[in-house]
């Protein structure tokens, strides 16, 4: 531990933010992936088309969430954070059990779109304070066990949800769900404390603000950013279009019922996936002793593997073979995500690290959750007249160019990477 972090806070109160942040991040994607265990009786429900469900699962909630991602966290870089995503979680909480009570397409929604605003405060200023806990060698680490948050509220998301609706319906189930989220924000604003920007980087920021314009250009002049951000886009085009259409897909195609699917993507997603997320920091820590370009490369070599995964998932027969890949695949899809942030962090200084990461996430949301569930879901409705249950297996197939080009483009930021921090740190 650096000394300037020692004289600040202990080793079990960092990981007390930590593991209290990724808290935050797992009711982050408990109330944005509720939405898609509940798919089909929603879709009995209200009438709905695929083509709505992919616009509610995606590009509803991500259109807002990506534009406000920006200014939010630029005024986190430029104030107290932990103010700023205790307010948001109580906020997309609230729009979460506000739900449950949409009448039709349009409440709904307006409700996703209100849970996207929320959620658009919650990760670029928990990124910046848990960069700002740990020191450069151990950040991929501590970035990738903050990420684990996005598999461990999937999967709860999953399992609650599809255990709720199944008994007490789907209204219920979303209701269920937004309230402990405005309790947990409460917890946090009176147990983590700020710490000071550029804190384990062994100095602190200047006071003076840095200019919008000077954050841009210095993220779209560095090449490995922009690799990184297309890949991690195009990354989770895949892993959230097909995420998303799991449970149809196991439903429609293999006859699955709406409690078993909950609680089988749900123990996957949060073990498997969870598992594979906090892998991809800790390894990629590991290698760099060998060289940064494992940053880059441990991406890349997971992505290929996760694409031979996907021909049995969806167009295998035999139902537990696929279930049996499927933790493969969620395992495989997690592992880009803590060396991508721990990236994009290294790249800039302290006072840029929030709006740094929304930038990236604007770009790995517009392309993945906006566009991935909105496309498969248009390919399936074009495909279903001719292909009927068998439409969502090659809507998915898109999938596999999209993970091809992602890996190449990590590959390409491996060899921009190490003369880029060389000139950062020179």
């Amino acid at each position: 531990m650096s000394s300037s972090t020692s004289k600040h806070f202990t080793p079990a109160y960092r990981r007390y933010v930590l593991f209290t942040l990724t808290g935050v991040y797992a009711f982050n994607f408990i109330d944005r992936q509720v939405l898609v265990i509940l798919q089909e009786p929603i879709k009995a429900d209200l009438g709905l088309s695929d083509t709505q469900l992919g616009l509610l699962t995606g590009l509803a909630f991500a259109a807002l969430y990506v534009i406000l991602g920006l200014p939010i966290a630029r005024y986190a870089d430029k104030n107290n954070r932990k103010n700023v995503i205790s307010l948001s979680l109580i906020f997309w909480s609230a729009m979460t059990a506000l739900s449950g009570m949409a009448q039709n397409f349009t409440h709904l929604l307006l409700a996703r779109i209100g849970v996207g605003v929320g959620e658009a405060g919650g990760s670029p200023p928990a990124h910046s304070i848990i960069s700002d806990y740990y020191e450069p060698e151990k950040r991929a680490t501590a970035l990738s066990i903050y990420s684990t948050g996005v598999y461990i509220g999937i999967g709860l998301g999953f399992i609650i949800g599809g255990v709720v609706a199944a008994n007490y319906g789907w209204r219920i189930a979303l209701l269920s769900l937004g309230i402990p989220g405005v309790l947990y924000a409460i917890v946090l604003y009176f147990t983590v404390k700020e710490p000071i920007k550029g804190l384990t980087d062994n100095n602190t920021s200047s006071k003076e603000d840095i200019p919008i314009r000077t954050v841009i250009s210095t993220l779209f002049k560095s090449k490995t950013f922009v690799f990184v951000a297309l890949a991690s886009g195009l990354m989770a085009f895949g892993s959230y279009g097909v995420g998303n259409w799991l449970p149809p897909f196991l439903s429609r195609t293999h006859g699955m019922p709406l409690d078993k699917i909950g609680i089988t993507l749900g123990l996957i997603a949060a073990s498997f996936g969870a598992l594979g997320t906090f892998s991809g920091g800790y390894i990629t820590d590991k290698f760099q002793t060998r060289g940064i370009k494992w940053y880059c490369w441990i991406p890349a070599i997971s992505i290929v593997m996760s694409i031979l995964t996907y021909f049995y998932i969806f167009f295998g027969e035999h139902l537990n073979f696929v279930i049996g890949l499927l933790t493969v695949s969620y395992f495989l899809s997690g592992v880009y995500l803590g060396p991508a942030i721990a990236i994009t962090h290294s790249l800039v200084p302290a006072k840029m690290r929030a709006f740094s990461s929304a930038v990236l996430f604007f770009i790995l949301n517009a392309l993945g959750l906006g566009l991935g569930p909105l496309v498969i879901g248009m390919l399936s409705d074009y495909l279903t007249p001719v292909l009927g249950a068998d439409a969502l297996r090659w809507a998915f197939t898109v999938t596999f160019a999209t993970s091809i080009l992602s890996a190449i483009l990590f590959y390409f930021a491996s060899r921009h990477y190490e003369d880029e921090i060389i000139v950062r740190r020179s």
